[in-house]
């Protein structure tokens, strides 16, 4: 998906731990690398924390919690097991998905901890940290009373999406299959600000990745009201973190924690507990969007 600047109300989450060996949500136990916090780069080191920026509205990947305060989810528990093998504190923030990588080039944060797609054009811009594969999928009002089974089946409607994503990106490029009757697709700042368009009646349709899509089907809190319109997966591809192109020490010791969190089972317990399995990678890769 994977934002505009950031509010001075913008809420942050501080994760992670010192430098001893922990466990993280329960899962398999995180040992601390010495080497990998050695390659920090010194500035981070001493700061003392990594600051990655949100879009807090993607559950399972990532969403606030009952409190209205706290960040949960899959990415955010995986932050927190990167900071444990690097010994740092990983600080998330929330802010506007569509600048995003605008913030990282220009050292505001770090990287982008937001569901976000590796993609050719948007390596132009960072150096992607991959560690998730997904499609995207459409989403449909409960009992899908528009019969919507495909891409095909928007053309003539409104359709909701989050603005800067790949599925506008996809929605847009699918014009070209709607002859003379388009979609109207209206773009949000959020996920959440196009899903309260669909609930409410106003789109027939939002996109997601595969994981959030399915969540929301599957939750006890919103699957009255959403439905997946079919199993199908559009454009599958890579999810990761973005590091600017000049940061390549710091991309390198994050990638070093995943492969760690990936060799000692954690990744998979993670991916488990979130039920994310079915993205699982094989191997932690850097800018592997496929091209085309």
């Amino acid at each position: 998906m994977k934002k505009l600047l950031i509010s001075t109300l913008a809420l942050a989450l501080l994760t992670g731990c010192a430098d001893q060996p922990g466990e993280t949500a329960g899962q398999s136990a995180v040992q601390f690398d010495q080497a990998l916090h050695d390659s920090l780069p010194q500035a981070v080191r001493d700061r003392g924390y990594i600051r990655f920026v949100t879009d807090a509205s993607y559950a399972p990947m990532e969403s606030f919690a009952a409190d209205g305060r706290t960040i949960v989810g899959f990415e955010p528990d995986l932050a927190d097991a990167i900071g444990q093998v690097l010994g740092i504190k990983i600080q998330i923030v929330t802010g506007p998905f569509q600048t995003a990588l605008d913030k990282v080039a220009d050292g505001t944060y770090e990287g982008v901890l937001s569901a976000m797609t590796d993609t050719a054009e948007r390596e132009k811009k960072a150096d992607f940290v991959d560690y998730l594969s997904a499609g995207s999928s459409i989403i449909v009002q409960r009992g899908n009373p528009h019969r919507i089974t495909a891409l095909t089946g928007l053309c003539g409607n409104v359709v909701a999406i989050e603005k800067g994503t790949i599925q506008a990106d996809l929605l847009h490029r699918s014009q070209s299959e709607c002859d003379a009757r388009p979609m109207k697709i209206n773009e949000y700042r959020t996920n959440a600000d196009a899903l309260l368009q669909l609930r409410t009646g106003r789109a027939v349709a939002v996109l997601n990745d595969f994981p959030a899509a399915t969540y929301l089907a599957t939750d006890s809190r919103t699957k009255d009201y959403y439905e997946l319109a079919s199993n199908e997966q559009y454009d599958p591809g890579l999810i990761g973190i973005p590091f600017a192109k000049d940061n390549s020490q710091l991309r390198d010791a994050v990638k070093g924690a995943l492969d760690r969190l990936v060799a000692a089972g954690t990744y998979a317990d993670l991916l488990q507990r979130w039920n994310l399995s079915s993205g699982a990678v094989k191997a932690v890769s850097i800018n592997s969007a496929t091209q085309d």
